[in-house]
């Protein structure tokens, strides 16, 4: 508390610090929290020599789920409506040993709608979802 010169009473101000002090000890911890937040997806991106071998060879035993601009969706190609979509991959993978998949979704798709399918694939006994580098498609316009 101070005394006021001019009016000859008790001014009184707040003690700022301990509360900057508090502020900078929450500012550290959440901080801190960020990094313990962040989940990440592991991805396996094989070098572009092997894609270019593979392509060549015509591997036909790979499954490739395109997310269509237009909100359709193709299974190898195959037009696929999305009701249909869970049916399909469990009639695929319910024999397959290798649970193996690659996702091409469409650049004006949704995350949301990319996470509903990999989880729908995931339903359907999908172990591994591989999603398509952005090189292979810029390849593919160009051709």
């Amino acid at each position: 508390m101070q005394v006021s010169d001019s009016s000859g009473g008790v001014l009184n101000e707040p003690n700022v610090v301990p509360m900057i002090d508090v502020l900078l000890v929450l500012l550290i911890i959440f901080m801190m929290q960020i990094p313990l937040q962040r989940k990440a997806m592991e991805t396996q991106v094989p070098p572009v020599q092997q894609r270019e071998q593979e392509e060549e060879a015509g591997d036909s035993d790979q499954i490739v789920l395109e997310m269509r601009a237009d909100g359709s969706f193709a299974i190898n190609n195959e037009t696929v409506s999305e009701a249909a979509l869970d049916a399909r991959l469990h009639q695929i993978y319910d024999n397959r040993p290798a649970k193996l998949m690659f996702l091409k979704p469409a650049r004006n798709r949704k995350y949301q709608e990319i996470m509903h399918v990999m989880d729908v694939a995931r339903g359907a006994g999908v172990q591994v979802i591989g999603l398509t580098p952005k090189e292979a498609d810029e390849v593919e316009a160009a051709q």
